[in-house]
């Protein structure tokens, strides 16, 4: 079993690899991303995603971009201690602005283990011009253990509620989704709380993993969603998540799912009514003919518009993972739909 686990695991990340070329690769000029976020700084949109030391990229207009600079020159040391088998290739980042710095999230951890950490960098600006930039390391916020935690700290989404307190939602596989209130200075776990499950694909509250299908890791079972996503409008959280199977190029089956609350603690429920915590989940995306395994989305607002920018397989061109942006709008209801691509 570990030795199909650790084959399992060098396949998928020389399909990373492969999927994260330049816009060249393209003919539609799209460039080549997993698990992206997005903020707007002046008149410039700022792109991260998983990579060595976190891939960054820049646009004025969100369909011409610039490959910056990486966040980390050096894989952090920290990192290194914490998850013997890490190496510098960064996942899944989580961007926002707060007291004047910009939080960047980002997850350190072992392939289909729960050997993970997620580590915090600040900087003043986004702005590599500017003599103020500095990315700053503050090292691990959170971590999980294999045997120890039933829950994979990776893939984080800080949000700050209608009080003003901060929260971290994070995970994938293992228990679901978990949620846990962070001290005032985002660092770390606010003294006394720990992490809840919000979500999960089990149809009942479980200690036990269900099995793993196909080649996926053993460890990681198969309680397949990840990559939650936070955003409070009007009375509602929406909790915004990818189900089922990434990171298999044109086999990937990827959809996203969301549902809604009046509190952050949840619960979550989709259109129909059913807790995401017992398996619900209104699908907002699924795969079509050309793109396949939509997912790990993330919202950002510029100039009163929302945007949902996530990743998609290109069945069209080997099933490399390419950045895609559409625009969101809400309903009467207040529900979110999809409107037109924006790239």
């Amino acid at each position: 079993m570990k030795q199909r686990a650790l084959i399992f695991s060098v396949l998928f990340l020389f399909l990373l690899f492969r999927q994260q070329g330049t816009a060249a690769n393209d003919p539609e000029g799209r460039i080549g991303v997993h698990d992206p976020v997005m903020i707007r700084q002046d008149s410039t949109y700022y792109l991260f995603h998983t990579g060595r030391g976190i891939a960054v990229w820049s646009s004025t207009d969100m369909k011409s971009w610039k490959r910056e600079k990486p966040v980390f020159a050096d894989a952090p040391q920290w990192g290194v201690d914490a998850v013997p088998s890490f190496r510098g290739h960064i996942w899944a980042p989580d961007i926002s602005y707060h007291n004047g710095q910009y939080y960047l999230y980002y997850s350190v951890s072992a392939f289909g283990k729960n050997t993970s950490c997620i580590g915090l960098a600040k900087n003043k600006t986004l702005n590599p011009d500017d003599p103020a930039f500095q990315w700053m390391d503050h090292g691990a916020v959170i971590c999980s253990t294999p045997d120890k935690d039933n829950w994979n700290a990776i893939d984080p989404n800080l949000i700050i509620d209608e009080e003003g307190r901060p929260f971290l939602f994070y995970g994938s596989f293992w228990d679901g989704l978990q949620m846990v209130r962070l001290n005032n200075d985002l660092t770390a776990p606010y003294p006394g709380e720990e992490p809840v499950t919000v979500a999960s694909r089990k149809q009942k509250r479980s200690p036990e993993n269900p099995p793993a299908i196909d080649n996926n890791p053993v460890d990681a079972g198969g309680n397949a969603i990840e990559a939650p996503f936070v955003v409070r409008r009007g009375e509602y959280y929406y909790l915004f998540a990818s189900i089922d199977y990434c990171c298999k190029g044109a086999e990937s089956t990827y959809k996203m799912i969301y549902g809604r609350s009046r509190k952050i603690e949840g619960p979550y429920l989709d259109k129909e009514g059913k807790e995401l915590l017992f398996g619900g989940g209104t699908i907002l995306m699924e795969g079509n003919e050309r793109w396949h395994g939509v997912g790990h989305n993330a919202i950002a607002n510029s100039c009163g518009n929302d945007y949902l920018l996530f990743h998609a397989y290109d069945a069209n061109d080997e099933g490399r993972s390419k950045l895609r942006i559409v625009r969101l709008s809400w309903t009467k209801e207040q529900w979110p739909q999809l409107l037109e691509e924006v790239y």
